[in-house]
């Protein structure tokens, strides 16, 4: 079996030349290619490179986002900002409203930037973990495609809408939660797409308020055509709380278009009145609470890690190993992956497509040995 693994250096400036090529300025490159990989190293597949090329790549060369981003400040007070994006790199966008709801959170206490017009700005706890690093707890949301039903419906009427939090601690990772409101989310269909994995039970309801079943392509595919939505959390019906996911999915697409006037629900689709490809435009919120308004960045990070402690030495269930906190495996998953990232024979293909249409013909990758 060929190697797989490409090392983190030889993978992150592939990513960066490859994002210069198709005309991101180098310093933003930097940051799409590290919001990208920074999930590979986490361990979530489904949005690192398995989205490299069909989400960003094809997307700028379909002309829906551009690659010179316009971070537009539509208002601006002390605490707080608007945003308009204008359709450019979302990871860039992303990163300047996080670092300056963190700006304003480190003089005033608190700071929170909405944005409009944004396109998929990657792990939502890419920008928690920002604000943790710096003493922050951080909060941020997005609103995506409409692909998740209601509770007792069964059509897509927002996105998978992630609430992600973080908090300092003083432990070697600090607290991260990053989580869709729905069951799975479209990247996890999609990297089991590319496996061949079904699709997993109970994360679908199909027209007749039942389960779907069937593999991971044919859900995207019905999905597509309207005859399947994800589930929120918790399922369909009342029976196992999905109810909860829904209030969790329908206040992060409030929070990502009430207070910035932007685009939500079905405008969401990326298709046109003819079925043309046009922008996304999708919104998102970052909010930033400085610890040091408080007690202190070591008060907070001491008192969160006693919390998180405590709660791992709970009496653990029956041929349970261990109990975890938000970001411990994530924290693991990056020691363990210290030589690489793994590629799948689909993305394999797309990175030799990449090199050779942009010519990086410095790169030579495992697989090719």
């Amino acid at each position: 079996m060929k190697n797989n693994i490409v090392d983190w250096k030889t993978i992150t400036n592939f990513v960066i030349d490859a994002f210069v090529g198709y005309g991101i300025p180098r310093e933003d490159a930097e940051i799409c290619a590290d919001v990208l990989l920074e999930s590979d190293k986490r361990g979530i597949e489904s949005h690192g490179v398995n989205r490299f090329k069909p989400v960003y790549l094809d997307r700028i060369k379909a002309g829906i986002q551009n690659p010179v981003t316009n971070f537009e400040i539509i208002k601006e007070t002390p605490t707080t900002a608007v945003v308009d994006g204008h359709d450019g790199m979302g990871q860039v966008i992303g990163h300047k409203a996080m670092s300056m709801a963190i700006a304003k959170a480190k003089e005033y206490g608190m700071g929170m930037v909405v944005v409009r017009n944004s396109c998929h700005y990657g792990i939502a706890g890419y920008y928690t973990s920002m604000a943790a690093k710096a003493g922050c707890i951080g909060m941020t949301g997005t609103n995506a495609r409409p692909t998740v039903a209601p509770t007792f419906g069964v059509e897509g009427m927002f996105g998978t809408n992630p609430l992600t939090l973080g908090v300092p601690t003083d432990e070697a990772f600090d607290f991260n939660f990053d989580a869709a409101s729905s069951t799975y989310q479209n990247g996890k269909l999609e990297y089991y797409a590319r496996i061949g994995k079904d699709a997993p039970k109970g994360a679908l309801v199909n027209l007749e308020g039942e389960a779907f079943e069937g593999t991971a392509d044919e859900a995207l595919k019905a999905m597509a055509r309207g005859e399947a939505a994800l589930c929120t959390l918790g399922g369909p019906g009342e029976e196992g709380c999905g109810y909860k996911g829904y209030g969790f999915a329908l206040f992060v697409e409030l929070m990502s278009a009430v207070l910035q006037d932007g685009s939500y629900g079905k405008a969401l689709t990326g298709k046109g009145e003819n079925g043309e490809k046009v922008p996304f435009r999708l919104g998102h919120f970052f909010i930033a609470i400085d610890t040091d308004h408080f007690l202190g960045e070591d008060v907070c990070r001491k008192k969160a890690g006693d919390i998180i402690r405590e709660v791992r030495s709970a009496k653990k269930a029956p041929g349970a190993e261990r109990i975890y906190t938000a970001g411990e495996k994530e924290y693991e998953i990056r020691l363990a992956r210290h030589a690489g990232v793994p590629i799948n024979e689909s993305v394999q293909k797309e990175f030799n497509a990449v090199r050779d249409e942009l010519g990086l013909t410095q790169y030579k990758f495992p697989w090719e040995d």
